[in-house]
């Protein structure tokens, strides 16, 4: 997809500009990305940054519940051996999870900006398969 030239708005069928409208599709995850998605019938960038809205949110559940399910299970075998493995495990998978989250914040604060830029910013994967749901 091609970004439109700098300047030039474009109206969303929501009745708000086209980047107001992709920018809003980040700001409570799927949800709000599948609202869009569902009323949105004008704007391929509105409707693009809802699909990819979905996709990562969608995403970024199924590695927590991975990464919940993974510590989980490293906790129960460590802490069976020691106590303090077992808390050296509880406190490496707080830090790989506030990592995660960090990650996730910013990538979704840098698809609000890009958005919000009129930009067709594709995250790696997510956005590829987004331009194709969105292009048929």
């Amino acid at each position: 997809m091609e970004n439109p030239p700098p300047g030039v708005a474009g109206k969303s069928s929501t009745g708000l500009d086209d980047n107001i409208a992709a920018l809003l599709t980040y700001i409570f995850g799927w949800v709000s990305g599948l609202i869009f998605f569902l009323i949105e019938k004008d704007s391929k960038l509105v409707r693009f940054h809802a699909m990819q809205s979905i996709l990562f949110n969608a995403l970024v559940l199924v590695l927590l519940i991975v990464f919940w399910i993974v510590f989980g299970i490293l906790f129960v075998i460590l802490a069976q051996i020691s106590d303090a493995l077992g808390g050296l495990a509880g406190i490496l998978g707080f830090l790989l999870w506030l990592a995660f989250a960090i990650i996730a914040l910013g990538a979704v604060i840098l698809c609000m900006v890009r958005a919000y830029q009129r930009q067709f910013f594709k995250l790696p994967f997510i956005g590829n398969m987004a331009e194709k749901i969105v292009n048929k």
